[in-house]
């Protein structure tokens, strides 16, 4: 890894959290990603699973955690099962989590060699009533690939049928959304990391750059400040690309006078960071580019706003679509007789700006959170409005990710991030 050793106290606490939400003699079981192949010998890098990553902070494949609060003997509660470790995979793969080094990382004593963990989960099961199985209940989630984790629960439930079982995502849900200060801390690393980045760019971007070029800069920025890379698939979308949503392509030319749309940010000891900013190729702003740019603003500054501890987030989006119709009226793009006639499944400002504003940040991108239920202090949230116009071939999105707070409006992480228009056509032009 290439990030600092995140302190063993936080998944210590973690797992306080986790276990003090479980059934009374009751066993629960996480395991890592696999390793997925591509052909012949290739893989794609390794990336942990988050929910292990959280409650022990191991992050290395084929390892899982067993948590068993009501186990008969203090040092079954919490087991890791890590692949052991010798010098031919020293030597071939590099260094692996020795059973002391795993310690140090988790705060867990109790540490096995994988080849122990089903002789061991027997023994566990014949104390336990309830087994928690860990499923993929995220609201975005469309999973095609069986996961280890997926393989586990169709071996467990074939193997031990008799036992109640339980499901640690809805527990997992709530603890991830709202944030420990050091995880606060660690996605302030991840947007300070993209903060560099984008500044990078600022003095770099000019007509006739590639969105690939764009792309290689801010990798070289984030690898060379501790990140993995990027935290998720980087959107480098110049002109009408911008109005392509998910436009990943980053393969065109970038031509004066035209905009590029950037949503791209770094990851830090694998939690998240999720930025977008709206530049000039040129260096400046067309007066009509600088009037749509600043109504995005003003969105996301009134957005902003509104998140606060009881929130709703189905009431924040319709708040949030009041404030953009009017925008939207202002820059001439609807009229008052598009709002009257519109469709309350659609209205009208959908035409220009068709996603919604905020989502759950953390570990995950698009993290664990609750929809349904109010807004807490130390939930970490984005905020992205956007209006996006193919007849004049150009999209605006601007996204911070902001902590809710107990009093007062939430605390912006990309504070530092250059924002306002002028501001970024100075730092292009220094």
């Amino acid at each position: 890894m290439k990030y600092h050793q995140i302190n063993s106290a936080l998944f210590v606490k973690n797992r306080r959290k986790f276990m003090a939400e479980m059934k009374p003699n009751s066993v629960a079981v996480f395991n890592s990603n696999d390793i997925y192949p591509v052909s012949a010998d290739s893989t794609l890098p390794f990336a942990q699973h988050r929910d292990i990553f959280y409650l022990s902070g191991v992050d290395q494949e084929e390892s899982v955690l067993l948590l068993f609060p009501d186990a008969p003997y203090e040092h079954q509660r919490e087991m890791l099962f890590l692949r052991e470790t010798n010098e031919h995979i020293a030597v071939w793969e590099g260094e692996k989590l020795t059973k002391e080094r795993a310690f140090q990382v988790s705060g867990i004593r109790t540490v096995y060699w994988l080849q122990d963990f089903h002789k061991v989960l027997n023994e566990m099961m014949t104390y336990a009533d309830t087994m928690y199985i860990n499923t993929n209940e995220h609201y975005r989630a469309t999973v095609e690939t069986e996961t280890r984790e997926a393989r586990f629960v169709k071996w467990w439930k074939e193997r031990y049928p008799a036992h109640n079982v339980a499901k640690s995502n809805p527990i997992l849900q709530r603890l991830r959304s709202v944030k420990e200060s050091e995880e606060i801390d660690l996605i302030q690393h991840a947007c300070d990391i993209t903060e560099k980045g984008f500044r990078r760019l600022l003095g770099f971007v000019k007509p006739n750059v590639t969105e690939y070029e764009i792309e290689a800069e801010l990798a070289h920025e984030f690898i060379r400040n501790r990140s993995k890379g990027f935290a998720y698939t980087p959107i480098i979308a110049s002109g009408n690309n911008a109005n392509v949503l998910h436009y990943i392509e980053n393969n065109q030319q970038c031509k004066e006078g035209d905009l590029i749309l950037l949503d791209v940010a770094a990851e830090y000891a694998n939690y998240s960071s999720d930025m977008s900013r709206t530049i000039p190729v040129s260096g400046r702003f067309t007066d009509r580019q600088k009037a749509v740019y600043n109504a995005v603003l003003k969105v996301k500054t009134e957005a902003t706003k509104m998140l606060t501890p009881g929130t709703l987030w189905k009431q924040y989006h319709v708040e949030v679509g009041k404030i953009m119709t009017s925008e939207l009226l202002g820059l001439g793009l609807i009229d008052k007789a598009d709002v009257q006639n519109e469709n309350p499944e659609w209205p009208a400002y959908k035409k220009y700006f068709m996603h919604g504003t905020s989502h759950h940040m953390g570990l995950d991108t698009h993290d664990y959170g609750l929809l349904h239920e109010p807004m807490k202090a130390n939930m970490v949230f984005t905020v992205e409005p956007g209006i996006y116009i193919p007849a004049e071939k150009f999209g605006i999105r601007l996204e911070d990710n902001v902590v809710v707070q107990e009093k007062g409006e939430p605390f912006n992480l990309m504070r530092n991030i250059p924002l306002e228009a002028e501001e970024i056509e100075t730092l292009m032009n220094e």
